[in-house]
Formats: C-alpha cells, sequence, structure tokens
C-alpha cells in the first residue's frame, strides 16, 4: 500500500494535539506501508516552520519518501485545474498533491476531502 500525506495531515502529526491522527500515523508508520509526500508540502511545511522546529521537522520528513513532480504529473495537475479550479476553486499546490497521488497510486491521507473533487482519487481513512 502507498499512501500519500497532504500537508495538514503533516500539520496534525507535527503538532500532536489530535490523538485520533497520531493514532492512526502510529499504526501507519508500524506498518509495511510506502508513506509519501511532494515537495508542495514540503514548501508548505517549511514555509510556516519556527527554526526551534526545525529537527522534529527534518526527523518526520525523513520517515517519508518525497517524490518528484515531473513532467507527466504536471500535465496531470493542469487537466485537473481545467477540470475543478472553477467548480470547486481546486488551486495548484492541490492539483500537484492529487497529481502526484494519483500518478503513483497512492492513497491521498487528508483532512480536507473537499479540495479533493477527483472520483478517481482514492482516501486514506
Amino acid at each position: 500500500m502507498k499512501v500519500l500525506l497532504d500537508s495538514d495531515v503533516v500539520i496534525e502529526i507535527l503538532r500532536q494535539r489530535d490523538a485520533s491522527i497520531l493514532s492512526q500515523w502510529s499504526e501507519l508508520a508500524g506498518s509495511e506501508a510506502q508513506i509519501l509526500t511532494t515537495p508542495v508540502t514540503v514548501a508548505e511545511i517549511e514555509a510556516g516552520a519556527r527554526p526551534s522546529e526545525a529537527k522534529i521537522i527534518d526527523r518526520l520528513f525523513s520517515l517519508l519518501e518525497c517524490v518528484p513532480i515531473d513532467e507527466p504529473a504536471g500535465k496531470l495537475a493542469g487537466e485537473l485545474m481545467r477540470r475543478y479550479s472553477r467548480s470547486h476553486s481546486l488551486e495548484i499546490a492541490d492539483a500537484l498533491i492529487a497529481a502526484s497521488a494519483l500518478r503513483r497510486q497512492a492513497a491521498l491521507w487528508t483532512r480536507n476531502r473537499k479540495h479533493y473533487p477527483m472520483p478517481e482519487l482514492v482516501f486514506y481513512r
């Protein structure tokens, strides 16, 4: 199984305040699942990080495989933007994350499913 983490889930794991998310994270991290992230999530986390949080952020990202956003993923993100930007206010960051999950055949773990209206997208939990 492959699971791609959205930025909101990474934030919750780092904050360590939501027992449900932490329990699910513990279960996932202890499994054989391949746990993925994207450069978009890395950038979003780094943009909001305090210097004192650098070590814990680095430790978490060391457990994840950061998948590159290549040309096919970019093209798919563009297609998703054409299909959903007007009707669902899809933003480029979410389109790139969705495209990465779809290209890697990974379930997306997000707390904001409304950001991802694509029927072909599989969600984790």
